[in-house]
């Protein structure tokens, strides 16, 4: 899928996160966290299983209370889908959830208080096999580090992770994950290059209160492209307001997008005067109907007959639509014509073809 030298991963040792290992060469997984009121446990519940379906491989989980603490109860009984216990300013309730079966805890240090009150988390976590994330945040460092620094500027925020992980490893506790993230894309990337010069724990990216579905998400690609291209990051989220299941969306395309993850990715033309179909709906439900597909293809959803096939040679497969008709093409080359309401189906049916055929080819590879 992705053309020129692959990105080369720095080396990170492995944490494990429920069945999910992070780290030690593992492929970069992709997070998302929930934001239903966790004490609503059905709702909570469901919205997992949405963001499962979409492929979210870690799902994280506010439990700020009691009430909430017993909504994760009943999360945990019902999926299997590793969760993490996000943590703010009360020890007890990562003690609690890890006691209720978190698969790991995501704490800031900074707000947790005394030291003593992240020991009894990391004994916790010990006991139950659990990891920790040490979760800095540019709005929540400790008083001295901000009194040091003036402010909390990428230096501060790798000088607070490093303070962390040093008490965490004198508690002989070393099943950690790492972040650290600022709301300024570019801020995010000194940080994360300095911590990864500095320890082998994996990373788990992200860009905190990135924004809207699209400011967002560009301000956390301009930050994740280029750490992920360093070979920094071994997990990632896109912080997005609102539904959180385009932010597996984003993550998956991402990967794709830098060859860390194989799938179909799909093209399609930024439209013109030459449209004559629904360009952007086409293309989406093609985009539903291949998402969890792992095989690397490259799908073109055209708006005109005449230039579409050769603008999207490269593709394996696609489709060029027009006014009454639409033309299905292969490599550059027409396949056959089909209606436009028959357009998508047939699109399918030639992926399907496709995938199986790659299916094989892989069979075959392993026998050889």
């Amino acid at each position: 899928m992705r053309q020129g030298c692959p990105v080369i991963r720095r080396p990170t040792r492995p944490v494990r996160v429920g069945p999910v290992t992070v780290g030690g060469g593992a492929p970069v997984c992709v997070q998302s966290m929930t934001n239903t009121p966790t004490a609503d446990g059905p709702s909570t519940l469901e919205q997992v299983k949405v963001l499962a379906s979409a492929g979210c491989e870690i799902v994280r989980v506010a439990v700020q209370d009691e009430d909430a603490l017993e909504g994760f109860r009943f999360l945990r009984r019902n999926v299997r889908i590793p969760l993490i216990a996000d943590i703010h300013f009360d020890y007890r309730m990562a003690v609690l959830s890890l006691e209720a079966g978190a698969d790991a805890v995501r704490i800031n240090p900074g707000n947790i208080g005394a030291v003593w009150k992240v020991r009894e988390i990391a004994d916790a976590a010990r006991a139950r096999g659990a990891s920790i994330r040490i979760g800095v945040n540019a709005g929540s460092l400790q008083r001295s580090v901000l009194r040091a620094h003036g402010r909390p500027s990428p230096e501060a925020l790798a000088e607070s992770a490093f303070r962390w992980i040093e008490i965490l490893e004198g508690m002989g506790f070393t099943d950690l994950k790492v972040s650290a993230k600022s709301s300024d894309p570019m801020e995010t990337v000194q940080v994360y290059r300095m911590i990864s010069e500095g320890t082998d724990y994996p990373l788990h990216l992200g860009v905190t209160e990135a924004g809207t579905l699209v400011s967002g998400t560009v301000q956390t690609t301009a930050a994740l492209s280029l750490l992920l291209t360093d070979g920094i990051g071994d997990t990632i989220r896109f912080s997005l307001s609102g539904d959180p299941v385009p932010e597996v969306h984003a993550g998956f395309e991402l990967l794709r997008c830098l060859g860390l993850r194989t799938g179909v990715r799909v093209i399609s033309c930024p439209t013109c005067a030459r449209t004559e179909i629904d360009v952007a709906r086409w293309a989406r439900e093609v985009e539903e109907k291949v998402r969890t597909l792992s095989v690397p293809l490259r799908v073109a959803v055209m708006g005109c007959p005449v230039n579409g096939p050769g603008e999207a040679k490269e593709a394996d497969v696609g489709v060029a639509g027009a006014k009454g008709f639409a033309v299905l093409f292969v490599k550059g080359k027409t396949r056959r014509k089909v209606t436009p309401e028959g357009a998508l189906d047939a699109l399918m049916e030639e992926i399907e073809e496709l995938v199986r055929k790659k299916g094989k080819e892989r069979l075959n590879e392993g026998t050889t």
